[in-house]
Formats: structure tokens, sequence, C-alpha cells
């Protein structure tokens, strides 16, 4: 799963579901068996940030026109103060392995530059850290402009928790975007279909 304010949702968003799909595939023994949106609340209070309504319902139709594994999921988007990440996995573990019975196991799909967050000082708290990536796992997508080796660099505590990564040794093994093929996250012109892009205006 992921957060975000998809403010608009880009096709980025949702190529970072299949890149990370297709390295589970190749590189690890997990089975992939569904991805979900969480988008953020309207008290996230990011500057242009669109209502909560619209956010869901752009993701909705991005999903359901794109993806048969896809989904979105209201619960963070209509909470009324924000919700940090450690509480978003947690209502995904409830909802999935105890209300429904599964067995899965939820991990955090985030970019590099959320990881890169992660890694300054008192930007997260070591309780959540320790949560999300001891607890939960991340798989990582490059974003251009950030190092993903530096902003693992204060990581390595749960490294085996973290796929996706650059490794030295093996570069093939790198998830990332490719400047000349995807548009930069939040630019309309990448939201993916006109249903979509009518509910941007």
């Amino acid at each position: 799963m992921t957060c975000g304010s998809f403010s608009p949702i880009t096709y980025l968003h949702l190529r970072m579901f299949e890149l990370a799909a297709d390295f589970a595939k190749l590189n690890t023994e997990f089975e992939v068996i569904g991805g979900y949106l969480s988008p953020v609340s309207d008290a996230y209070k990011k500057a242009g940030l669109a209502n909560a309504t619209h956010r869901l319902r752009m993701c909705e139709l991005a999903v359901n026109e794109s993806s048969n594994w896809l989904m979105v999921d209201p619960w963070e988007a209509v909470q009324p103060e924000y919700m940090p990440t450690a509480k978003v996995l947690d209502h995904f573990q409830h909802e999935i392995n105890k209300i429904l019975g599964s067995a899965v196991r939820i991990i955090l799909l985030a970019g590099a530059d959320l990881i890169h967050t992660m890694s300054t000082p008192g930007l997260w708290s070591a309780d959540d850290l320790e949560h999300i990536l001891g607890g939960y796992g991340a798989f990582i997508v490059e974003r251009s402009g950030t190092d993903i080796d530096d902003a693992l660099a204060h990581l390595q505590k749960w490294e085996s928790n973290i796929s996706g990564r650059n490794s030295a040794a093996n570069p093939e093994r790198r998830l990332q975007y490719q400047d000349q093929t995807f548009l930069e996250e939040g630019d309309e012109r990448a939201v993916l279909d006109s249903s979509s892009r009518d509910q941007v205006h």
C-alpha cells in the first residue's frame, strides 16, 4: 500500500505498483495479490490539496480503468485528523488480516524521496520507524533527483526488510523512474484518463 495526497493522481503513482510487483516477482518470494492507494485526509493541510471527496473519486476512476488488482481505501481520507503512516499500516493490517481473516503481509510502497525523509533526523520518531520498517517493511521505487543510497544511509538497521533499493552488485535490480518516459508527479498531464482529469477541474 502507498499513502499520498494524490492531488491529482498521476500515471507515476500507478506505475510504482507495477514496478514493485515486477521486482517482487523476479527477485523475491513474495506473491503480490493486491495494492492499495490511501489518500491523506484534508487535515494534511497541504497547499493546493483538493478536497478528499474529489481525490478519492479521481483515484477510483484511475484504478478502475487501468488495473484489476489496485484498489482505493477511503479510511485515511475521511479521518478528521492527519493519520501517521504507522497508523495507516495498522489499519490495513487490522482490516485485512484480522477482520477478513487473511494471512498476508502488508508492506509500504514508497518513493525514495519519502524514504530519504526517514533518514533526516527529527522528522520521524524512532518508534514509528521501527514500527514501519521493522514491523512491515518497504518496497522503494527510486525517484529522479533522490540518491537512493543516501536515502538508506541511516536505515541500515532495517536493510533486510527494505526491497527495491539500488545495489552496486546488482544494478539490474534497481527500481526507478525514467525521466524521458514518465512525467513528474503532480503534472496534471500525467493523469491517466479523461474521466480522472475531469475531476481536477
